[in-house]
């Protein structure tokens, strides 16, 4: 037995030199990129890793309190605890894959006892006697798929490729939650500086009322000035007040998001302390490095691509080595004896002779569907081009805004100061007044919109640019999964771009 086990043991091992894996080998599909962003214009380049971006890129705004934020953000949001769940069970299903490299082994043990019945023949008046016997059983059995044709190897790399996706996706789901706190945090800020200017304005409209007041006692002015007067005062402070409702849903927005529930959460009425920073800007084909979406596309390409292999071997016949090996008796006390004792052991060869096209369909499928996931992962690319695009042009025209909303809200607030005193002089209606005070007060909030969509333009720039995160950091064999480092292959430079930079605004 010895002799033909060491046989088929050899030409397990024989066949798995020869074997040969099915299939098409993944080659990174190629993306059509530009050399340079064309909201460029006006940007300098600056040195390329001195001014990267890495790891908690939310302190670029210098908010000590957003920072404690978005720390809870990788702590308590329950769509990371899904997306990191679901990243375990994808690296479970690796494990699941390799698992078949291996022969399964099982064990069986049983007793059975059997018998017959007396039997009575009334033609020769005889009788037999019932008769019983006892049976016991104990064997190992094993067997082993040899994986001549790389259907187990395909299907691990399948699986490898979908853990790597499920990790970037983990790290898109963590980018996109620490970009929405933050353009919450800051909307809630400039929900606060537009409280705050209204209530200002309360306070001047009040002294405005009370200026009215005294001249109408004084018989100088009309009372229509008085009601107008009143009117603009008790508009100003409806205003203050509806403010309200946006910054209570915008901590509601935030309490979500690190994970707690709206009524135990707050955030105390402060000034706006973060400014539009300078966001470091590289070359486009640095987003297939650094956005974790435009990773988790890629990855499930070379998932597809393996599915096709795991296809082509259903058209391949199976070679399967089994064995057994234990001891069977009638009676117990001899089970463990030489005599007792069987063994088997050989290979089989099934193949499928017809199926009705259901492998050329399944073919046809991992096909198609390679084929979807490499526009898939095309569309993400371009998506992320745009995104880029988008903000970097949404900086520099608000910037532009920024500086003529700036000069035109000093000449409405000398406006306002020379209506004033031309009203105490008599020259001109207070109707003048509440005119330049409304347009005043009007520039004064679009300035705190600006900034605030400035402050957002930033947050979706630097999520656009994959924020702190890059690929080289994930590893699915990692023991750690609260951030999984996934080993993806090092990134292909695309043909003709230009070296790594960063840029900064002049």
């Amino acid at each position: 037995m010895k002799r033909i086990y060491l046989r088929m043991t050899l030409l397990a091992w024989l066949m798995s030199l020869v074997a040969c894996t099915v299939g098409p080998n993944y080659v990174r599909p190629g993306i059509e990129a530009p050399h340079a962003f064309k909201e460029m214009e006006g940007w300098k380049q600056a040195d390329p890793r001195d001014r990267e971006l890495r790891g908690p890129w939310w302190e670029i705004y210098n908010d000590a309190l957003l920072n404690n934020l978005e720390e809870q953000v990788a702590i308590s949001n329950q769509n990371l605890a899904q997306a990191e769940a679901k990243y375990r069970q994808a690296r479970a299903l690796v494990q699941s894959a390799r698992a078949s490299y291996f022969p399964s082994v099982g064990a069986d043990a049983s007793a059975t006892r059997t018998g017959s019945g007396s039997s009575r023949t009334s033609s020769a008046n005889s009788q037999q006697s019932s008769q019983s016997a006892s049976n016991y059983a104990l064997s190992v059995s094993a067997a082993w798929e040899i994986d001549v044709w790389g259907r187990v190897r395909r299907t691990v790399e399948a699986n490898q490729a979908n853990a790597e996706a499920s990790a970037a996706d983990l790290e898109a789901a963590r980018l996109s939650a620490q970009a929405e706190l933050a353009q919450d945090y800051f909307q809630l800020r400039i929900s606060d500086a537009q409280k705050q200017l209204l209530e200002d304005s309360v306070a001047d409209f009040a002294k405005s009322l009370q200026l009215t007041k005294n001249r109408y006692d004084s018989g100088v002015a009309a009372k229509v000035d008085v009601v107008q007067a009143q009117t603009q005062l008790q508009n100003t402070q409806a205003q203050a007040v509806d403010v309200g409702v946006q910054r209570a849903q915008l901590e509601h927005a935030i309490a979500l998001l690190i994970g707690k529930p709206a009524s135990s959460f707050s955030l105390v009425p402060a000034p706006l302390a973060a400014v539009a920073p300078v966001v470091p800007v590289g070359v486009p084909s640095q987003l297939l490095e650094r956005r974790p979406d435009v990773a988790a596309a890629e990855r499930r390409v070379a998932a597809a691509n393996a599915q096709i292999g795991v296809a082509k071997a259903a058209y391949f016949p199976a070679l399967t080595l089994s064995g057994s090996l234990g001891y069977q008796s009638s009676r117990f006390a001899d089970l463990i004896t030489a005599p007792s004792r069987f063994w088997s052991i050989g290979p089989a060869l099934a193949q499928t002779l017809f199926d009705g096209g259901l492998r050329s369909a399944q073919s046809d499928q991992a096909v198609a569907a390679y084929d979807a996931s490499v526009a898939a992962y095309r569309q993400t690319v371009l998506t992320g081009f745009q995104e880029v695009e988008d903000n970097l042009a949404a900086l520099r025209i608000l910037e532009q805004e920024a500086q003529v909303q700036d000069e035109a809200l000093q000449s409405a607030r000398e406006s306002v100061v020379l209506t004033i005193n031309q009203y105490k002089a008599g020259i001109v209606s207070y109707l003048n007044v509440i005119q330049v005070q409304t347009t005043a007060l009007a520039t004064e909030r679009s300035s705190v919109d600006i900034l605030n969509r400035r402050l957002a333009a930033t947050v979706l720039l630097i999520k656009a640019l994959g924020g702190g995160w890059n690929r080289s950091g994930i590893d699915t064999n990692a023991e750690s999964t609260s951030r999984p480092t996934t080993g993806l292959p090092d990134p292909q430079p695309l043909a003709g771009q230009p070296g790594e930079v960063t840029a900064g605004r002049d």
